[in-house]
């Protein structure tokens, strides 16, 4: 996460009027290159049968997290891991997290994500020191970190991404070069320097990485990039570390999660090759099973979302 917005606006994404019509109207920072790589290296694993879980810990509003769940199969689980607004651990975490996502909320988020997918994913709703116990070890192909800024916390969070990751997975660690994020800045580099973390290549936003080899993934990268088109990329070598740099601003993006029902409740278009739809209603035994298991304060936000949502239809 990049750049916290003002309070009034926050407010006003966290609880949004209707459901979002397009992946660009979830709130959040997923600039376009970012976009492309994650394509690129999800339907990778995906096309040589890369099996394994996906982790996210710290989700916003759950912007990147409906982007990876296009990407799971059925038999693998999607466990996001966020404090959604609740007491943070320290009182130094407390005051970050009281600063810049005050407004945020497990509602806005569980919104959001149900837009766009039938089910909500696996939800640790805790602080990201409890992955280690909840993900079983090695159990991940990719792994989301976009949680805290500090230091302490970002280094425990690439840690607990080491034990859960399968030997050839990816770890993906946002604001690795912010102005305001030194503490996620020193945890990567310093996961590289000591702790064994290998480069794939980084965007201007998140750093890309494996503790299995990184060769085959970037040269595929780079020769996927190249054809292309309107990409920037250079080769560097850091640390003895060889790292591709990518810009891809101006590039076409990739296919993205269409939502479930248009704002007019209509059935959405399917969506474009190599992202799966979600089929437009929700079964009546799923519905149950939210009423069920879900907080009350979420399913009185749903209520609250589907009935505008069918308001809407009811007025054309």
């Amino acid at each position: 996460m990049s750049a916290p917005q003002a309070p009034g606006a926050a407010e006003a994404d966290a609880h949004p009027a209707q459901p979002p019509r397009s992946l660009h109207e979830v709130p959040g920072w997923f600039y376009n290159t970012d976009l492309i790589l994650f394509d690129l290296l999800l339907d990778r694993q995906r096309r040589l049968r890369h099996r394994g879980d996906m982790l996210e810990m710290g989700a916003y509003l759950g912007k990147s997290a409906v982007l990876l769940r296009a990407y799971l199969r059925p038999e693998e689980t999607f466990t996001v891991c966020d404090l959604f607004g609740s007491p943070a651990p320290t009182e130094h975490n407390s005051r970050e997290t009281e600063r810049s996502y005050a407004t945020l909320t497990r509602r806005g988020f569980e919104a959001n994500y149900l837009a766009f997918h039938e089910e909500l994913p696996r939800i640790l709703h805790a602080p990201t020191s409890v992955v280690p116990r909840e993900v079983p070890a090695e159990s991940c192909r990719f792994v989301h970190v976009d949680a805290s800024h500090l230091y302490e916390h970002v280094r425990a969070d690439i840690a607990a991404t080491r034990g859960v990751l399968g030997g050839a997975g990816i770890a993906v660690l946002d604001d690795y070069r912010s102005g305001h994020t030194p503490g996620v800045a020193c945890a990567t580099w310093e996961a590289v320097l000591r702790g064994g973390l290998r480069p794939i290549c980084t965007s201007p936003h998140k750093f890309y990485g494996t503790w299995g080899d990184p060769a085959p993934l970037q040269e595929e990268l780079y020769e996927r990039l190249s054809e292309r088109g309107r990409c920037w990329l250079q080769w560097q070598e850091v640390a003895g570390q060889r790292l591709l740099l990518v810009a891809a601003k101006d590039s076409a993006p990739p296919p993205l999660p269409s939502p479930r029902c248009t704002s007019g409740g209509e059935a959405a278009d399917r969506p474009a090759s190599g992202v799966r739809a979600s089929r437009a209603r929700v079964p009546a035994g799923l519905r149950r099973t939210a009423v069920d298991w879900l907080p009350p304060a979420v399913v009185r936000g749903l209520v609250r979302v589907r009935g505008r949502a069918l308001g809407a239809r009811a007025r054309l």
